[in-house]
């Protein structure tokens, strides 16, 4: 089991990480609300780590903290919530947001997120209301001597050419429909925008 990852970032493509450690590149997946806090390309990043083996592949997922791995956790055991669509959902609100809306049983703002229909939804407030019932009560720790997760988000992305194209890219990878994606960031886009920003203000605008 892989459970922390120390090294120099090499890229960052949303929502994928390529870091370095000890001369190995490691892709690491991460939630959108986890990736917008990493550091510049060149620089230290710690991430927490989920593995995942499969018969065709093996995964591995990071976070800013433990407790969003956690919740992350809590979400692949429910039935019909596989990694990919537990990133989609980590990437739309972060673990708090989603504690708070499966304690107000608020089904519409789940319905908003990509992969998750009506039928998904309720299977979710039910799963997940008795796990999650103390979940204020756990500490909001950061990945140790890592990237800490914050109101204030650093926009440290270069801006690429094909910034656009790159937050849709990163919109349909984590799950939405390619029309939506190219929808949602051109409703966004002002000239000079990085990737990121781009991705951050299409997500809160969908939701």
């Amino acid at each position: 089991m892989i459970g922390q990852l120390r090294g120099t970032i090499i890229s960052k493509q949303p929502p994928d990480l390529l870091l370095d450690v000890g001369g190995v590149g490691y892709e690491v997946q991460l939630p959108m609300t986890s990736f917008y806090q990493l550091p510049e390309v060149g620089a230290e990043a710690t991430v927490v780590t989920h593995f995942v083996v499969r018969e065709d592949a093996q995964l591995l997922f990071g976070f800013c903290a433990l407790h969003e791995r956690a919740m992350f956790r809590e979400l692949i055991k429910t039935n019909g919530v596989g990694p990919k669509l537990a990133l989609a959902i980590l990437s739309g609100m972060s673990a708090e947001q989603f504690a708070q809306v499966v304690h107000h049983g608020d089904i519409t703002s789940l319905m908003k997120l990509p992969g998750v229909g009506k039928k998904t939804a309720e299977r979710l407030l039910v799963e997940m209301k008795d796990r999650l019932k103390d979940w204020n009560a756990q500490p909001v720790d950061s990945a140790a001597d890592g990237f800490a997760l914050s109101g204030q988000v650093e926009d440290t992305f270069v801006r690429p050419v094909d910034a656009t194209e790159d937050a849709v890219a990163a919109l349909i990878a984590l799950g939405y429909k390619p029309a939506q994606a190219s929808r949602a960031v051109g409703k966004v886009a002002v000239e000079g925008m990085s990737s990121e920003a781009l991705i951050r203000d299409a997500l809160r605008n969908m939701l």
